[in-house]
């Protein structure tokens, strides 16, 4: 009797389950089999999407490094010290993980407009150029990025930064011998996630960047794009070359030993 309950019990946890996992292999199979090799390549061939490509490729980059130089220090800090205020600091760096897109990119837009932000646009013109589309992308990436390095920094045993404090070693010095080099697959993985939200960022992009082909229009504001004129072919195939991104991505996550789940 209880065997059979297990079975039954094992079913019903696999038909929920798989419930979704059909559908997203659905979603892919679509994708594919709707989209021809002649297809992807005439739409990459349009100069626009090229421009798009290389512009998403860009700000990507630079958004990770730039998303790394603030997430590696600051997931290190929340996850071994304490200090007045660390409570709010968490909390505001969840922020940009429950916000919806769109209020980020508004959110870019006012500041932009006030006092202090248009001093900036003074100096460095940032709303509906390049700047705004790594701005952008900064304000969300880096929050996933802050949320695997503490993650990969609470997995990583501290006796071994204590040790290095009592043989003479500063906090500092401890942090670049000890700890970075532990955290150096961490860090290829908050990078490898970093660098792909990144790519498939759209909202925010959208609101603060704007979308003028050549310029600020990056692949998933192709994809929009494309849709609304009703080119869903295009679409799809400009697609396709994310999901490929992102499949690249999620093999590399798991050989690098964390998980997409961890950045939760």
């Amino acid at each position: 009797m209880t065997r059979a309950a297990d079975r039954w019990f094992v079913l019903a946890l696999a038909v929920l389950g798989g419930s979704y996992v059909l559908l997203v292999a659905a979603l892919l199979a679509v994708d594919v089999l709707y989209t021809s090799p002649g297809q992807v390549r005439a739409v990459l061939d349009e100069p626009y999407i090229r421009a798009a490509i290389r512009l998403s490729v860009l700000s990507a980059t630079v958004t990770t490094i730039l998303a790394l130089w603030v997430a590696v220090p600051l997931g290190y800090l929340l996850s071994r010290t304490a200090f007045p205020g660390k409570a709010v600091v968490e909390l505001l760096v969840d922020v940009p993980l429950v916000l919806p897109p769109l209020v980020v990119g508004i959110s870019l837009l006012v500041l932009f407009q006030t006092a202090p932000g248009r001093v900036v646009e003074a100096v460095v013109p940032v709303t509906y150029r390049v700047p705004a589309v790594i701005l952008a992308q900064f304000a969300v990436v880096t929050a996933f990025a802050v949320r695997t390095m503490r993650v990969t920094f609470d997995g990583i045993d501290p006796r071994a930064e204590r040790v290095a404090l009592t043989l003479g070693c500063s906090r500092a010095g401890a942090f670049r011998r000890v700890a970075l080099p532990a955290a150096r697959r961490g860090m290829l993985a908050a990078a490898t996630l970093a660098w792909a939200r990144a790519l498939g960022e759209f909202g925010p992009v959208q609101v603060f960047a704007g979308a003028t082909p050549g310029k600020t229009v990056v692949l998933p504001t192709a994809v929009f794009l494309e849709a609304q004129v009703g080119r869903l072919d295009a679409a799809l195939a400009v697609s396709l070359v994310m999901v490929a991104v992102a499949g690249v991505v999620l093999v590399l996550t798991r050989l690098l030993g964390l998980r997409a789940g961890d950045r939760s």
